[in-house]
Order: structure tokens, then C-alpha cells, then sequence
């Protein structure tokens, strides 16, 4: 799996792809647990911060931990 882009060198469409990638949703919360991972949320909502550019990719992540 490729690294997250960068925000500096990529797009927001580039950074919500690969949260996409990264985290697919396979419809199915009891055998997956991303959900819960993410306190309820979906990936796409958890990581909007570094989608929209505000925050790298890893200080999202550390808020997940």
C-alpha cells in the first residue's frame, strides 16, 4: 500500500481516494470494526481534517489510537 499523499502535493480528491483505498467499508460493521475504530464514524468522516488539507494524515491517526 502506497504512503498517504502528502497535503503540500496532492489534491482533495488524491487524499479522499486513499482513505477510500486505505479503509474500504464493506457494509458489514460486525465482522469489519472500522466503525468502532473510529468511534462510530466512517473513515471518510474521521479523517475530513486531512482530507480538506487542515492536518497530515498521521495527526488524525494519533487521534485514533
Amino acid at each position: 500500500m502506497l504512503s498517504a499523499p502528502e497535503i503540500n502535493d496532492s489534491t482533495v480528491e488524491e487524499r479522499r481516494a486513499y482513505i477510500k483505498e486505505r479503509f474500504p467499508c464493506i457494509a458489514d460493521c460486525d465482522m469489519c470494526g472500522l466503525c468502532k475504530v473510529f468511534h462510530g464514524k466512517d473513515a471518510k468522516t474521521a479523517y475530513t481534517d486531512y482530507i480538506q488539507g487542515h492536518r497530515s494524515f498521521f495527526e488524525v491517526s494519533e487521534d485514533y489510537k
